[in-house]
């Protein structure tokens, strides 16, 4: 039972001279929460209709981080509109966004979340623009497209937080690129301390939610990530549902968000990922071609080199993406130069990492809530690692006949860049 009895959509306000945006949710008259953001770049002439109506699709998405905090039964929407077609969107990215964080609190997975309809079908508002925009998150994955695309066209990047860490690998990859800060309300931190519900949330939809915003203030038609195919294996079963730690990156919420963008833009926006045909294994082989010498030291996919109290790169060497990252790369990368990123410690060869190796291989436990790929991909990785470490041997898994990690896999990107990616790799 929750503390409250209603969850407040209460306003969300944009000023163009400071590019600062804030959102105010809140919990009955008792609790109230500002969220901010902050597009730091010039803005080209914008529809402030289209504008609009892509603020208020990011103040309902990143309304689930405090939504969850208490999980009121009912929500209120004072400011922004909700057409039939937007609830049932909102709601399943909550619902599925929110599995994990389900699972680890001991809470119902099927949990209701009803978002309130206020207003007749809302139609479409067209932007004017053109070109592509591509999302670095500071990994290996954004850093493969970023470079596959620049090979046949002019790219603009963009990055939600992180600045500091970030900044060397911009400058690196030398692209025009576009700032965007977030600020959550500090009150998060202390009212867990007190009880509030913690865990995870659907962090790549908000991403997707800010990057049709950024579409919008530079004039770009094209926002795209680097999603993987692996991204839309669950993690686990639970309660008789599918729970997948990376819902939101999946080729299941991709569709869901076009089909959003659609209604609410025509095809005037769009949304995809440029690595949705690919494996991990193969982006790994990919990237070890087409990136790794150039960005070795500005790059990490460790996710605790992006958490709130963190302003550098690094690699942890302990964490279950390290672990994987470590596995998919080391068919392709010399021992001597992946070492280095671990300050000189073999991942594969550290006894404390069996445990974590075993939950990735699917020979014991669930995979971890992390993301990481597909069992069958990582047990493809570890045969071939098995070459160059017959120490490895100990791990014991079958890989189907079948599996191919180099196969491509079902994509929802235009045909026209799907066309670019072809002729760019085969």
């Amino acid at each position: 039972m929750s503390d409250y009895a209603t969850f407040r959509f209460k306003q969300y306000d944009f000023d163009p001279a400071t590019g600062l945006l804030s959102f105010n949710y809140g919990y009955d008259e008792a609790l109230n929460f500002t969220e901010t953001y902050h597009f730091d770049f010039p803005f080209v002439d914008y529809d402030p209709q289209a504008l609009d109506r892509a603020l208020q699709l990011l103040f309902f998405i990143a309304g689930v981080s405090y939504y969850k905090m208490y999980l009121a039964p009912e929500i209120v929407v004072e400011t922004g509109q909700i057409d039939t077609p937007l609830a049932a969107f909102l709601t399943k990215t909550y619902q599925k966004g929110l599995g994990e964080f389900f699972v680890v609190n001991q809470l119902d997975v099927q949990t209701p979340i009803d978002f309130p309809i206020n207003t007749e079908a809302l139609a479409p508002v067209a932007t004017n623009s053109e070109g592509l925009l591509v999302g670095i998150g500071g990994g290996k994955d954004s850093l493969l497209s970023a470079e596959l695309l620049k090979a046949t066209t002019v790219i603009t990047t963009w990055s939600l937080n992180h600045r500091s860490q970030l900044e060397p690998l911009i400058s690196v990859l030398g692209t025009h690129h576009l700032w965007v800060g977030r600020t959550w309300d500090p009150q998060i931190a202390s009212l867990n301390k007190q009880g509030a519900l913690n865990g995870h949330v659907p962090i790549s939809a908000i991403f997707s939610a800010v990057g049709s915003i950024v579409s919008i203030l530079s004039g770009k038609r094209d926002a795209i990530v680097s999603n993987e195919s692996s991204a839309s294996e669950p993690t686990m079963e639970y309660q008789g549902q599918s729970i997948n730690h990376q819902y939101s990156k999946s080729l299941e919420y991709e569709i869901d968000f076009q089909a959003c963008l659609s209604r609410l833009f025509g095809s005037s926006l769009r949304y995809y990922s440029l690595l949705r045909p690919f494996s991990e294994l193969h982006i790994a082989e990919l990237f070890a071609q087409n990136g790794y010498e150039k960005y070795k030291t500005v790059f990490s996919s460790c996710n605790r080199a992006f958490t709130h109290d963190q302003n550098h790169m690094f690699w942890c060497g302990e964490c279950a993406k390290c672990a994987f990252v470590f596995l998919i790369l080391t068919p392709f990368i010399e021992q001597a130069d992946l070492e280095q990123l671990w300050g000189g410690k073999n991942l594969l060869l550290d006894p404390t990492l069996q445990q974590t190796y075993k939950q990735l291989l699917g020979i014991e436990g669930d995979k971890p809530f992390d993301c990481v790929g597909e069992i069958k991909e990582a047990r493809a990785a570890m045969r071939l690692a098995q070459q160059k470490y017959p120490e490895l041997s100990r791990y014991n898994f079958d890989i189907p006949e079948s599996y191919d990690f180099r196969a491509w896999s079902e994509h929802s990107m235009p045909p026209e860049i799907f066309t670019l990616l072809e002729q760019e790799l085969r």
